[in-house]
């Protein structure tokens, strides 16, 4: 009998076909999931990630909250034309602290997963007040609101707590220090030495541009700028071709 011949008998046989897809699928699930019993930590760390800053996850609530995510991914494919657009592809372990992760699976908008500094603090702001006035084809609702409406500082530090419970690193000195590190990483004037300790590489300064006072728009233009701005990627591919 060939070995059509043996294929043949189990596509005809209903109860055949039904023990091998089981079978199949056992294996396969046994081999996806037998690692994670055994394995730390399925995501490979990478030098330069650290948990948001009390003001980028104040401006984080903010892009859910106004379903930033529903037109806007933040996850660049291994693919040339994505790369050359974006830039690096994403790594898993840049939406280690993410909860829940922002990859999306719509882009109205352009992926934001490098947005970090290829813009300035005006431009977002302008693009968020008027969107049209810089990008005349955008389809994006005005955000103007941001720019009048206080931000809300004093739950900052049950968010700290809320996201240490799920396994954000965060450490009590962190959580101790919430309330002052957002308002110190907007206001221009203020000594944000301790505040790079805790969070390096956060971007400080006035981002809505009125440094009097503090609001949401503060928070979103502190978040998106830091997007893709924690990893050195040129370091990171040098690491990978070494190998």
């Amino acid at each position: 009998m060939s070995l059509l011949d043996k294929h043949s008998i189990i596509e005809k046989n209903a109860t055949l076909l039904l023990v091998g897809s089981f079978l199949v699928v056992t294996i396969g699930g046994i081999v996806e999931i037998a690692p994670l019993f055994y394995l730390d930590n399925t995501i490979e760390k990478v030098e330069g990630m650290r948990p948001y800053s009390p003001l980028e996850l104040a401006g984080r609530n903010i892009y859910v909250r106004e379903g930033c995510y529903l037109c806007h991914s933040q996850m660049i494919r291994p693919f040339r034309d994505e790369v050359e657009r974006y830039g690096h592809y994403s790594l898993a372990a840049e939406s280690m602290y993410d909860h829940p992760f922002q990859w999306g699976s719509k882009r109205t908008g352009p992926d934001l997963a490098r947005v970090g500094d290829r813009y300035s603090n005006e431009w977002h702001v302008q693009h968020l007040v008027d969107p049209r006035s810089v990008v005349p084809e955008s389809v994006m609702p005005t955000y103007a609101f941001l720019k009048t409406t206080p931000l809300d500082v004093k739950d900052i530090k049950y968010h700290l707590e809320a996201n240490k419970a799920v396994g954000v690193p965060y450490t009590q000195e962190m959580i101790d220090n919430a309330e002052a590190d957002i308002k110190a990483q907007a206001d221009p004037n203020a000594n944000t030495a301790d505040l790079l300790a805790r969070y390096p590489k956060a971007k400080v300064g006035d981002f809505d541009g009125n440094p009097a006072v503090l609001t949401e728009m503060d928070a979103l233009v502190a978040y998106l700028q830091m997007l893709g701005t924690l990893v050195d990627f040129s370091t990171y591919d040098d690491a990978a071709g070494s190998r």
